[in-house]
């Protein structure tokens, strides 16, 4: 393969994690299981801050369906996306996010951040592991406020915890 070839395939791998990232998130307010489920290799494994939500493609899936449960609709929007490559097969990813959700009888506003892996498989790039971290996220009309304390984490009916990032 030649210089310019590689830099070629890189850029195509690189649009096509980027692509996977934006699936996972249509997936996810659509509440297409399918595609969710594709979007993670088969060992894949999701985290949410404390929460394991899953060491392989079926409970991901099982965890991220249990958890949509509790809520309405939402919106997933991927700000940004810094993918760093370790080879031509595997890749590291932060994902800098905004969520708009309905849970609880209250829309939700937050900001967080996924720390991911991918690997290329047979099927093409999937994630080889996702950790959401949450920087803020709670009810709408405490968005004016959300960055202003250390409990950022605001979920509804439960008491207000420190959020994931910034990590000291």
């Amino acid at each position: 393969m030649t210089d310019l070839e590689a830099r070629i395939s890189r850029l195509e791998d690189r649009a096509e994690i980027e692509d996977l990232v934006l699936k996972y998130f249509l997936a996810a307010d659509d509440d297409d299981w399918e595609t969710l489920g594709w979007t993670f290799a088969e060992n894949g494994s999701f985290a949410a801050g404390a929460f394991p939500g899953g060491s392989d493609r079926e409970s991901v899936v099982n965890f991220i369906q249990a958890d949509r449960q509790n809520m309405g609709v939402t919106i997933h929007t991927q700000n940004t996306t810094l993918i760093t490559f370790t080879d031509d097969d595997h890749a590291s990813g932060v994902v800098g996010a905004h969520l708009e959700l309905a849970r609880g009888g209250t829309t939700i506003y937050g900001a967080v951040r996924y720390y991911d892996t991918y690997v290329r498989t047979a099927d093409g790039w999937k994630f080889g592991s996702r950790e959401m971290a949450i920087i803020h996220v709670g009810p709408w009309d405490e968005v004016g406020t959300s960055l202003t304390t250390t409990n950022r984490a605001r979920w509804p009916g439960a008491d207000p915890v420190p959020a994931d990032l910034p990590r000291s």
